[in-house]
């Protein structure tokens, strides 16, 4: 039988090896708990396999299980906002325009957005960087029809554009959903004939000029901007504010009052109009790289053509808005995405105390309160986009979809804030343009109290409204 003393020496160099692994401080503190020297009595009397056996059990020695979760640390997730895997769902085509638009976001706008964020102006040179993406396409036919899945398509095209930058999709949706759609809906054969194509090749831009300085809810109740017929002309009077993309468009539509019948008409205002001016709104705290105008109209002449043939009174105007309310909730969505994702990253790579600031439990908190606004929003919005393209959304469901998607990326938002901690604030850090951006989500396109009564009204069959 062999004795201790007959061992070979690499039994003995093993022991040597893993008693030079042991913590002296917390050997101390074992001490006091446990029989630690017959403990090591019993070590001492095991042969060479068992030494062996249980070196590799505590990862001593090459090859052992703690160097080699050393040398192959565990590969962490990619930030991933669609947890559900809701992007599965959608034809390859729509997933093919979200991948195209994720390139030409990451590419085109993401090297320039805070440049042009801190210049409080649009980057008029992304326009023929994003032509031949040609996206209205996807949405609209050429006769100014919608595409079967229009709603579907523009809410991806959002989404994967407010992931990077709000303002993109603003002028996007301005462009292809308000001004697009206020001539598909009121124009003339003749007027589609002649904008339409250019506005599908973003040759010729459009704004829409509906809201006015004295309040942007209250307009479906009376405009205050007048029109009155002059011959073959049109004579128009008053005010329009927060028009995007006015300061550089072709033309805005604008929907005025008749003075002699009441109604509310549209006119296709050209750029250089004499009586027509835009002053570019300055100071702004959220979307500064989308340009909004304050127009002003004195006495200006728009000939008979130019107005908009088809309309029918505030009918075609909220026809327009319920288009494109679907729109704003997807805002929302990619905007509170983006920052989760952002987040997600941070948490993977900021360390503090020692460790990865996403190991932390309140982190996490965040972390997940954050996926589960976005995962509701994202079905919510899409559901939506399903019912409009099947002719079943009413005014209280887009409403509702615009108080949930403004409320939760706002909280959203907020959170990951929380999570960059001070660097939040920087805006090279991303979270801090998308925190302010949801600042206007929340407000336009029908606050969150407007659309909240009028879903209340479909709800109770009470009106709350004045």
């Amino acid at each position: 039988m062999t004795t201790p003393a007959q061992r070979t020496p690499s039994g003995s160099g093993d022991l040597t090896l893993l008693l030079s692994q042991l913590d002296l401080t917390k050997l101390g503190a074992l001490a006091s708990k446990i029989d630690l020297a017959g403990l090591l009595n019993a070590a001492a009397s095991m042969d060479e396999a068992q030494l062996k056996q249980l070196s590799k059990a505590l990862g001593v020695g090459k090859g052992g299980a703690g160097q080699d979760k050393a040398k192959k640390p565990r590969e962490l997730p990619v930030p991933n906002g669609d947890f559900f895997g809701l992007m599965d769902t959608l034809t390859p085509e729509q997933r093919e325009v979200a991948g195209q638009v994720q390139a030409f976001m990451h590419a085109e706008v993401a090297p320039i957005m805070n440049e042009y964020w801190n210049r409080d102006e649009f980057p008029r040179q992304m326009i023929d960087a994003m032509r031949p993406l040609d996206l209205l396409r996807k949405v609209w036919n050429e006769d100014g029809t919608r595409k079967a899945d229009a709603t579907v398509m523009e809410g991806i095209i959002t989404l994967e554009a407010c992931k990077v930058d709000v303002s993109t999709a603003v002028f996007f949706g301005v462009h292809a959903g308000l001004a697009f759609a206020s001539i598909a809906l009121g124009g003339s054969a003749e007027q589609k004939a002649e904008w339409l194509p250019k506005m599908l090749d973003l040759r010729a831009i459009g704004a829409f000029g509906l809201t006015e300085p004295e309040g942007g809810s209250q307009v479906s109740r009376g405009l205050h901007t007048t029109c009155r017929r002059d011959g073959d002309a049109w004579v128009l009077n008053g005010h329009k504010k927060w028009i995007g993309n006015s300061p550089f468009s072709d033309f805005t539509v604008i929907w005025a009052r008749d003075e002699e019948s009441n109604e509310v008409r549209g006119f296709i205002v050209r750029a250089g109009t004499p009586g027509y001016e835009v002053e570019k709104i300055q100071g702004k705290t959220a979307l500064r790289i989308v340009e909004n105008g304050l127009i002003t109209l004195t006495d200006c002449r728009v000939a008979d053509t130019d107005r908009l043939q088809e309309v029918k009174g505030w009918r075609t105007t909220a026809d327009v808005l319920r288009l494109t309310r679907a729109g704003v909730a997807w805002q929302g969505v990619g905007c509170a995405m983006g920052a989760y994702e952002l987040a997600v990253k941070y948490a993977q790579d900021r360390q503090q105390f020692g460790k990865r600031i996403g190991e932390f439990q309140l982190i996490q908190n965040h972390l997940v309160h954050m996926l589960g606004n976005v995962t509701s929003m994202f079905t919510l919005c899409l559901r939506l986009s399903y019912m409009a393209d099947h002719g079943i959304m009413k005014d209280e469901h887009a409403a509702l979809a615009k108080v949930f998607t403004a409320a939760r990326c706002r909280e959203t938002v907020a959170f990951a804030r929380e999570t960059f901690g001070g660097n939040g604030i920087l805006l090279e850090n991303g979270v801090a343009k998308h925190f302010a951006d949801t600042e206007a989500i929340y407000s336009y396109e029908g606050t969150n109290e407007i659309n909240t009564l009028v879903v209340g009204r479909a709800v109770t069959g009470l009106s709350a409204f004045v």
